[in-house]
């Protein structure tokens, strides 16, 4: 078990996967600070959701390394965060810093290694075109074709429109199988309407 010490960035809707990369743009004075601070130390920064509007955080996060950087005149970056481990955080630190910390456990896991059956292969690529087709999405199924069930399913969780709710749910989720049903599930629940052209959602 591997115990960190994480700078956090809390931002509500915005999961992080491993293997994955996140496009940031940072603006506010406090993750300026974060964005440097991590430059100055070890590039890394904690990917992790507020619950709703309070100060509250979810328990789940994945850790990434900033990659690409672009350093603006008046103080803003655009980044790009590379997904490398999912982490529980244990609890919040009391800092001095304007952006918050706390101690945080590592997970344990190799999911890059993992394997979705035929079945279960076929499912996801299924119900992923008949979600694209619902939502008006063009998608170069090819491409899509071509990608490891890894890479597949974790793509599939960090972009699908889901509401921050469903979104945990992926992040929390452990093994590739288990996420790709749940996306499965939530691609069948999210591609409903109530006859007034309304998307359902899990809030």
């Amino acid at each position: 078990m591997t115990i960190r010490r994480i700078s956090i960035f809390p931002l509500p809707g915005a999961i992080l996967f491993p293997g994955m990369q996140l496009p940031l743009h940072i603006f506010e004075q406090r993750y300026r600070d974060l964005v440097g601070d991590s430059l100055a130390r070890d590039r890394m920064i904690g990917m992790v959701q507020p619950k709703g509007q309070g100060a509250d955080l979810f328990e789940v996060g994945c850790l990434g390394r900033i990659g690409d950087v672009e350093a603006m005149e008046d103080g803003r970056y655009n980044v790009i965060l590379e997904g490398l481990q999912r982490f529980s955080i244990s609890k919040e630190l009391n800092t001095t810093t304007s952006f918050r910390q706390v101690e945080a456990v590592l997970w344990e896991e190799d999911e890059a290694s993992d394997a979705l059956s035929i079945a279960e292969r076929a499912s996801l690529e299924i119900e992923s075109r008949r979600f694209a087709d619902i939502q008006g999405y063009a998608v170069d199924w090819a491409a899509v074709g071509q990608l490891d069930d890894y890479s597949l399913v974790n793509a599939i969780a960090q972009i699908a429109p889901f509401d921050f709710a469903a979104k945990q749910a992926l992040l929390e989720a452990r093994g590739l199988s288990m996420r790709a049903d749940l996306i499965v599930q939530l691609m069948q629940f999210f591609g409903r309407h109530d006859g007034l052209d309304d998307r359902v959602t899990l809030q």
